[in-house]
């Protein structure tokens, strides 16, 4: 007998012949992800497992983290014996009181006692073992789990985890990471679809600070824990947006700053392998988030854009940054760049042919240049 984490994965199921690929991925994952802690992972029969950690719910912690599973349970592996499991699940539920149901699953079908019956034995079990608990087989408060496979695991109760598909099974994109609520969400966004992600952060010294980066940092840092570590690319902005401010039209500064960065994220993007771009935009919250403003803005890059909050209202995109971990951050009162010469009256339907006569003024090619050969990488 000895303790386990057990690992539940799902959407993994799906993948047809494509399977075994998607499941070692995830399982090297995992092993990425649980070994500060020491211990052993190995995938046998539709589940992974995790032992010889020394503090279960840590490994707990790190590995609901992992994209692609569903679900994790601190549980318990022992020899196959109908005696010794439904003394042992007696004993795990010996401190609980409310309703209760024994979900029961029997893989090795040459255990003599089939779910039904594993589940009716348990459950009689534990009722004469603990007088506060009762069973309610539709809305239980607690779930006690009975998996017979090359072992028995029993475990109490499942910790949700973020699901999606493994980390690097997705591609690989950039994400524009500014300090806001939304972008953050974006990347989590897609890194949850498998896409293995790099950030790019436009920094104007001296109109943007160090607290600022540091901010960009800690969010960085935050996704990072979600897939084992991110690298972040910290571009120099300053001389772009001067030029616009000196040169072109006031109306225009803030989409014609949004191409430059678009530009700029492109060939940092390409550097890095990524096939796509990643932003957070919503539709209509801000000026430079109208169709119009974002087709100009697509207009520089040959790479797709994603943009996964595009039809999300401000709530929606809050509670899932407050759901992740991002939004003590976020909400920093250190601004990014994005807030440096903002016009007064931003133009919010910008046409396209109008583009190429806004920025005659500036050197397109030297500044973007410049911008990229100067930018700094940080890997957190």
């Amino acid at each position: 007998m000895r303790d386990v984490l057990l690992v539940r994965f799902g959407e993994v199921h799906l993948k047809g012949q494509n399977r075994p690929y998607f499941l070692k991925v995830l399982t090297d994952n995992v092993k990425r992800a649980v070994r500060p802690l020491g211990g052993h992972v190995w995938l046998s029969d539709s589940r992974i497992y995790v032992s010889g950690t020394a503090d279960i719910l840590a490994t707990a912690e790190r590995v609901r983290r992992v994209f692609g599973v569903h679900s994790v349970s601190p549980a318990v592996e022992m020899e196959k014996d109908l005696d010794a499991i439904a003394d042992r699940c007696a004993e795990m539920m010996r401190g609980l009181s409310g309703t209760f149901k024994v979900f029961a699953r029997r893989s090795d079908k040459r255990f003599p006692v089939d779910s039904m019956e594993l589940a009716k034995e348990i459950g009689h079990r534990v009722l004469e073992a603990n007088s506060r608990l009762s069973v309610d087989v539709h809305s239980p408060e607690h779930r006690l789990n009975v998996e017979i496979r090359d072992n028995a695991y029993l475990s109490v109760g499942e910790i949700e985890a973020v699901g999606g598909m493994p980390m690097g099974t997705g591609g690989r994109a950039a994400l524009l990471l500014s300090g806001g609520i939304d972008s953050p969400v974006a990347g989590y966004q897609l890194m949850r679809r498998g896409v293995t992600v790099c950030a790019i952060h436009f920094q104007s010294p001296p109109y943007t600070g160090e607290l600022a980066l540091d901010k960009v940092l800690q969010l960085s840092r935050i996704l990072g824990e979600y897939g084992n570590g991110m690298r972040l690319y910290i571009v120099p902005f300053t001389n772009i947006q001067t030029a616009i401010h000196e040169k072109c039209p006031d109306g225009l500064g803030t989409i014609l700053t949004r191409r430059f960065m678009m530009r700029v994220a492109e060939r940092i993007a390409q550097k890095f392998g990524a096939q796509a771009l990643i932003t957070g935009e919503s539709l209509g919250q801000v000026a430079s988030q109208t169709m119009e403003s974002l087709a100009c803005t697509d207009a520089v890059v040959n790479m797709p854009v994603f943009r996964p909050l595009i039809g999300l209202d401000k709530l929606e995109i809050t509670g899932i940054a407050e759901k992740i971990g991002t939004y003590r951050v976020s909400i920093l009162p250190y601004e990014d760049c994005c807030t440096v010469f903002t016009p007064r009256h931003p133009v919010t339907k910008p046409r396209l042919e109008t583009m190429a006569d806004a920025e005659s003024a500036l050197d397109v090619e030297a500044l973007v240049n410049e911008a990229v050969e100067n930018t700094a990488t940080e890997i957190v």
